[in-house]
């Protein structure tokens, strides 16, 4: 199955390889033509990648990366933060800016700085512009190229991987994929820095050091992806324990951080990813085991719940969440839990009582938003629904499956060319342009579509048409 999957995979980036313009090879990568690369993949990647589109999911990691952002300085780019389904222990940043976690690495954190620590390296490499950087000064390779190195990062090594990098250097070209001593140092110094600003604890980036360390020596015949491009971890792990150790203005003796969001998103992610049968019984071993702390068990339960519901034993998930909101009455974003387990209960009344108020006290809780809007539309009222929808759409103009939605409310509104327009949207965010373009297209056939749709519908074509660009 997996080497199906990086079979279709290296033929999907391939076929993006040559849809990006070609470069002379004398002439440098600039940040121009850096950003093109970037708008390009950014509508390529649902194509190529199984994404994990959750809002909650995609707001924490985005808020976490924003919150780096914010210490980081002025940027030359839009940056965009993307989860992908893999076991594969890998995340990398493309020099445009998107920045790839996998839901393996994910799985092998144990607290929210040692992901932000990994998230600060990665946007460092893109700050430094290492990559973008190594081919001004090699000269060697281009935009194509550029995209094959992508390609090669995103695939984690295998077959597929080395199927690109052979008809690269059969054209002429070569790139060089792992990171080197002083990229790592500088990208380790940055987020190091920039944790210390962020008021987070750099032993979480020497924790998440210790486990690379730790995978590289159990998987030394096989290393993953990330360890191969972000090589030494054993070197870079003496980096910043040097780091700590000579650095007074850290506090000597460590604050016991809150874990509750980055748990509660570890594992509503493992609930999705991973083996139920596995991951429940891994739940279980943490609520008998009698060195977990009261706060590891409590969010076990949380994960457990999670289990369920994904398996539909409705009531045991409701039961758990119940007995963790006795814990945590004050964490808002439980009650949204409560309110999606009572939407795939098919308790639609409960449902719209809890999310209705956890949408009025936290109106960027789009969470809430989506799946009250799916209350609302499994009660035929059609017109909350839209409204809550759109909302969702302006939080996360790249959701497609809220634009989905949207055509279906409105084909059942007779609205023809709204449902063009959104259905040519959803596709255009799927990463199929050419079925977005027919989508497009077609509002301007429709007499009935107003001024405002076609408007929108010729943008969204003649944006088309510049990703097409050869």
């Amino acid at each position: 199955m997996m080497k199906r999957f990086r079979a279709i995979l290296a033929t999907l980036l391939a076929l993006l390889v040559f849809n990006l313009t070609l470069m002379e090879s004398a002439h440098a990568f600039s940040i121009g033509e850096e950003r093109e690369v970037g708008e390009k993949l950014l509508y390529s990647v649902r194509t190529a990648f199984p994404l994990i589109d959750d809002p909650d999911l995609v707001a924490y990691l985005t808020t976490l990366g924003e919150d780096v952002l914010e210490v980081t300085g002025i940027q030359y780019f839009d940056y965009h933060f993307f989860l992908i389904q893999s076991n594969e222990f890998n995340a990398f940043a493309a020099p445009s800016g998107l920045v790839f976690f996998y839901t393996g690495l994910i799985s092998a954190m144990n607290s929210e700085e040692e992901f932000v620590s990994v998230l600060a390296h990665e946007i460092g490499h893109v700050v430094k512009r290492h990559l973008a950087g190594r081919i001004e000064k090699g000269k060697i390779i281009g935009v194509a190229s550029m995209a094959v190195a992508i390609a090669a990062l995103a695939l984690g090594g295998g077959e597929a991987t080395q199927a690109l990098l052979t008809g690269s250097l059969a054209a002429g070209q070569s790139a060089t994929l792992h990171f080197s001593r002083k990229d790592e140092e500088e990208a380790d110094r940055l987020a190091y820095d920039w944790m210390k600003q962020l008021g987070k604890d750099p032993a979480g980036q020497a924790a998440m050091l210790k486990t690379m360390r730790r995978v590289s020596r159990y998987r030394s015949e096989k290393l993953p992806q990330y360890l191969l491009t972000h090589p030494n971890p054993e070197d870079r792990l003496d980096y910043v324990e040097g780091l700590i150790s000579s650095d007074h203005e850290l506090p000597r003796r460590r604050e016991e951080r809150d874990q509750f969001n980055f748990l509660r998103f570890k594992y509503r992610i493992m609930s999705k990813v991973s083996d139920s049968v596995v991951y429940r019984a891994h739940l279980a071993n943490v609520l008998s085991d009698s060195r977990s702390t009261e706060f590891d068990r409590i969010m076990a339960k949380y994960g457990l719940s999670q289990i369920e519901r994904v398996a539909n034993n409705h009531v045991r998930s409701l039961k758990l969440l119940d007995e963790v909101l006795e814990v945590f009455p004050d964490r808002q974003i439980l009650y949204t839990d409560k309110g999606v387990s009572l939407y795939s209960a098919g308790r639609l009344a409960e449902a719209i009582s809890i999310l209705e108020k956890s949408w009025a006290l936290d109106n960027e809780d789009l969470y809430a938003a989506e799946y009250l809007a799916r209350c609302y539309q499994a009660l035929g009222d059609f017109e909350r629904a839209n409204t809550l929808y759109k909302t969702v759409s302006y939080g996360l103009p790249e959701y497609s499956k809220i634009y989905f939605e949207l055509g279906k409310i409105a084909t059942s509104r007779q609205k023809q060319g709204e449902a063009s327009l959104y259905l040519g949207k959803y596709y255009l965010y799927e990463g199929k342009l050419k079925l977005a373009t027919f989508s497009l297209h077609n509002v301007a056939k429709l007499k009935t579509a107003d001024d405002a749709v076609r408007k929108e519908a010729e943008t969204l074509l003649e944006q088309i048409k510049r990703l097409e660009k050869k």
